[in-house]
């Protein structure tokens, strides 16, 4: 049986905070001198922020791997699982993972490391700056139940960044197409990370799909999130965090927390009076 979100992230209209990794083995960006510690000491860094400021959940990215790749490498999703394994005695709140832009090596993580649900494009075919996004979804559905990875949700990009669909399909029909086939949430995004998505795109989407969650996946800002929530069913926030809202720095103590209070105010006065 399919999880609510309320019983996977034990809240409803969840915000899920992202945990960037710095530049990963193999990378042009990955610090050799600096090692994996490097990644360890940011990771628990910016874990340790998130988790204080109350966050419903975390997603583990490799957000600094430019330039992206459609498959990646062993050594990412190694590298990845070995910083998650060290920091999870750490982790209290349900989190999820993204190798970008590879869901099969996504969905093996999250195997490996006890994630709830990956972020990735699941569905769709893309022209994309990486190249020719073509997910093949039912191979994806049975490799998850292959490696015992079933109750792994699959949240589906279905306007990824960086990339334009092929094809003349509305976001409402691909989102009703998506949810049909079985992905657990829908994602609304921008053009990149940090930029707002259309709200027009979010809406089309709610309305094609009432009952498939529906989540804002880029550019959210405290100060807009109850017009978004008013809409979606959670959102993932990264760059709006961070120091200055710049993708690169560390997690803003003080804006993780402004995102939550602003959240619980939402969702307090959603629920209406005791």
């Amino acid at each position: 049986m399919t999880m609510s979100l309320e019983q996977r992230f034990g809240t409803p209209k969840p915000v899920i905070a992202m945990l960037h990794f710095p530049g990963l083995p193999g990378r042009p960006q990955h610090d050799r001198e600096a090692g994996r510690q490097h990644l360890v000491d940011v990771l628990g860094r910016d874990l340790e922020v998130l988790q204080e400021a109350g966050v419903d959940a975390l997603l583990f990215c490799n957000e600094a791997d430019i330039p992206y790749q459609l498959v990646v490498g062993p050594e990412i999703p190694s590298a990845m699982a070995s910083v998650i394994g060290e920091l999870r005695p750490s982790i209290h709140v349900p989190f999820g993972v993204n190798i970008l832009w590879d869901a099969r090596a996504s969905l093996a993580l999250a195997r490996a490391t006890g994630a709830t649900f990956v972020r990735e494009v699941f569905t769709g075919v893309y022209e994309s700056d990486m190249g020719l996004i073509a997910p093949a979804l039912g191979e994806l559905a049975a490799y998850r139940d292959q490696i015992g990875a079933s109750d792994v949700a699959m949240f589906d990009n279905i306007t990824p960044e960086f990339s334009s669909s092929i094809g003349t399909r509305t976001v409402a029909q691909r989102a009703k197409s998506a949810s049909f086939l079985g992905v657990d949430a829908i994602l609304i995004s921008g053009p990149e990370a940090g930029v707002p998505f259309a709200m027009s795109d979010l809406r089309a989407a709610k309305e094609a799909v009432p009952r498939t969650p529906v989540f804002a996946n880029t550019g959210v800002q405290a100060e807009r999130l109850a017009e978004i929530l008013a809409i979606a069913d959670g959102v993932i926030v990264g760059t709006s965090l961070k120091v200055d809202g710049i993708t690169w720095n560390a997690v803003d103590p003080a804006r993780a927390r402004a995102m939550m209070e602003t959240a619980r105010e939402i969702r307090a006065s959603a629920a209406g009076p005791v």
